[in-house]
């Protein structure tokens, strides 16, 4: 160390001084050469191994600052494995959802094809019963004095005439339509008829439209000569 190199100095400075008193110059003058020659490679010497102490302190230094990170890294690890076991439940809870909701959709589509069967059946009923209906209008026309039309909503409108014998043209009119239900529905009677729910239920029942037809005309009669 630089303590010891001065107290070294100071030692040989001491020697020199005893040994000029015993030897003669020349030797003395080799001695001081041997001795600047001591120094000089003392001080190399010195020189080297500071440089090589002072990267020692730095490889210290540097493989301190990796342990620490490593360590810092090693402390994060469980809060990591934590975080990735929150995003793996959540990617599972998604996963479910989404099984449920392709479940939900395809019940529903199922329930919707149910349903647009059940209406194409109803439909395709009323239909029929509508054109039933025309084709009864001749015989109505003939026999009953009755006018049949199609209105708006699928409606039949039923005009009867010939029943007021002081007024022959006079119109006495029901309308009727099918519902939802697939059922005979009177939906407006001109003049009003305290017997037309009577009837509807009864041909709901019966299934007998022509008598319905009938029973409605007599109703109209029973009426004009009130």
């Amino acid at each position: 160390t630089e303590d010891e190199i001065i107290l070294f100095e100071s030692e040989m400075k001491e020697f020199w001084t005893k040994l000029k008193n015993i030897y003669g110059i020349e030797q003395i003058n080799q001695t001081l050469a041997l001795r600047d020659s001591c120094k000089e490679s003392i001080k190399a010497l010195s020189e080297k191994w500071s440089k090589k102490l002072k990267e020692e302190d730095l490889m210290i230094n540097k493989i301190q600052e990796y342990s620490n990170e490593i360590l810092q890294q090693n402390q994060r690890i469980p809060e990591n494995q934590e975080h990735l076991t929150e995003i793996k439940s959540k990617v599972n809870q998604e996963e479910e959802q989404k099984k449920d909701l392709i479940d939900s959709i395809q019940e529903l589509k199922e329930e919707l094809m149910k349903k647009k069967e059940i209406i194409s059946s109803k439909n395709k009923a009323t239909e029929e019963r509508v054109e039933r209906l025309c084709k009864s209008k001749a015989l109505f026309e003939e026999r009953l004095g009755l006018e049949i039309r199609r209105i708006h909503n699928e409606q039949l409108q039923f005009i009867f005439r010939h029943i007021d014998h002081k007024d022959p043209d006079k119109p006495y009119v029901f309308t009727l339509s099918i519902n939802e239900q697939g059922d005979y529905e009177v939906t407006s009677c001109t003049p009003p008829l305290d017997c037309i729910a009577e009837f509807q239920l009864k041909v709901r029942e019966t299934n007998n439209f022509s008598a319905f037809v009938a029973n409605i005309r007599k109703a109209f009669t029973a009426l004009s000569y009130k």
